[in-house]
């Protein structure tokens, strides 16, 4: 008998379960996976059994391109943000000058009326004191050239003036319009009718176009006159014209008369 005989054998038995070994590799751009240890009949030779899965292999370039692309986006989005806040102030600045150019234009517009206004009244101020001026020429010339009793008369009248106006008065501290008249002419000699009335009917009739410096004035009708100055020329007349005023001078648009007539 041989010594080893009575050795019991101890040989591993194989595994009967299933195992399963995984290899990965990355050969060429590929993953690799290896799958091993399905059932097998103990007898049987273990055979690796493979499958390969293809996965695209993250590279360089494609992280660049990638990076570049995240990149853009963002300036993409900062110039979009920055040209709207661009286009917000040039809106406001917008706004801004067309308001300002408005109060400007309505500035100008004001002071333009401002002016013409002025300009306005500066002439109608200038054409007043030519006509008072005018006015003033016509009344020294027409009162210098009255001569003899015509100035004795206008002399007379004049200083009158600013005396009061009392009904049936004839002077010499106070007259009425007819009492005026009749004091007057009675200076050069000339005897009046007392009243209004005759007064309008005494000497020649004239029309008021044509009035010479001592004509008689008179309101109302001829022969029922309410009313009597004398002319004194420059458009004016003395009379003693009511309790209100006295005597005063008036140019003849003060109180229209109706006629005329003249003494002298």
């Amino acid at each position: 008998m041989s010594p080893n005989a009575l050795i019991p054998s101890h040989r591993k038995p194989r595994r009967s379960a299933s195992s399963r070994a995984l290899r990965a590799g990355v050969t060429g751009g590929f993953l690799t996976l290896a799958v091993t240890g399905t059932t097998v009949p103990a007898n049987a030779v273990e055979r690796p059994v493979s499958e390969t899965q293809e996965i695209p292999t993250i590279t360089a370039a494609l992280a660049t391109s990638a990076t570049e692309s995240a990149d853009a986006a963002q300036q993409a989005a900062f110039n979009y943000e920055r040209q709207a806040l661009r286009d917000a102030a040039a809106a406001k600045a917008d706004k801004a000058a067309n308001k300002a150019k408005a109060a400007a234009e309505k500035k100008a517009e004001a002071e333009a009326e401002a002016k013409k206004a002025a300009a306005e009244a500066r002439k109608a101020k200038e054409a007043t004191q030519a006509r008072a001026s005018r006015s003033d020429e016509r009344t020294t010339l027409s009162t210098s050239n009255a001569t003899g009793s015509a100035a004795t008369l206008i002399a007379f009248l004049k200083s009158q003036l600013g005396k009061a106006y009392v009904l049936g008065s004839s002077g010499p501290s106070s007259y009425d319009c007819s009492g005026l008249t009749q004091a007057a002419f009675a200076q050069i000699g000339v005897d009046l009718p007392r009243v209004s009335q005759s007064q309008s009917t005494t000497g020649t009739p004239v029309s008021l176009g044509n009035l010479q410096v001592g004509d008689i004035l008179y309101w109302g009708s001829a022969g029922s006159a309410y009313h009597v100055a004398v002319y004194v020329g420059g458009g004016n007349f003395i009379g003693a014209q009511n309790p209100s005023t006295g005597i005063v001078e008036r140019p003849l648009s003060y109180d229209q008369p109706t006629g005329a007539v003249r003494v002298l």
